[in-house]
């Protein structure tokens, strides 16, 4: 134990530095923020669905809810019940077995609700296209208010997509 600690102390804290795109996040963030006090009064709530995609989007959305990116700070926020979203963040080809489920999810979120596809996958079905499995782009299924296009999508254009779609003057 106290050879653990010895090294614990010998070594310091070890941190990574910041990303090189800090800068463009805060900027990002500054207009997101001021564009959801003023449509939301002070807080956008998010219900995340994944209608069949490789995960890659999702890596990248929880990016922007860790330390790094802290999505918070803008005043957005995650939930688990889409009676409480504001806005449904869809990823993934929609699979012939998420298609009732997604339409559940998007009649639960109370008007007035956006929808954004993240992802090529959201967006056109990407390289799954429609076939036996998928039904291809989210817009098959529900309507669409905005698409951030990407394999996967970066923070940064997630957050541009979310302003876009909670602004609508990007």
């Amino acid at each position: 134990m106290i050879r653990i600690l010895r090294q614990i102390f010998r070594t310091g804290i070890v941190t990574e530095p910041l990303p090189p795109a800090e800068e463009e996040i805060r900027v990002i963030g500054g207009k997101l923020e001021e564009a959801i006090k003023r449509r939301f009064r002070g807080s956008l709530t998010i219900r995340e669905v994944d209608a069949g995609s490789c995960n890659g989007c999702e890596l990248e959305i929880h990016a922007i809810n860790n330390p790094i990116y802290n999505c918070e700070r803008f005043g957005i926020h995650f939930t688990a019940s889409p009676r409480f979203a504001d806005m449904l963040l869809v990823t993934g080809p929609v699979s012939r077995n998420m298609e009732i489920a997604l339409r559940r999810t998007y009649n639960a979120t109370p008007p007035p609700k956006l929808v954004v596809a993240v992802g090529d996958c959201g967006c056109n079905g990407g390289i799954f296209g429609e076939s036996y499995a998928s039904l291809g782009g989210i817009d098959k299924v529900i309507p669409v208010d905005v698409y951030i296009p990407g394999c996967p999508t970066t923070p940064a254009a997630l957050l541009k997509g979310i302003l876009k779609a909670v602004d609508g003057n990007l």
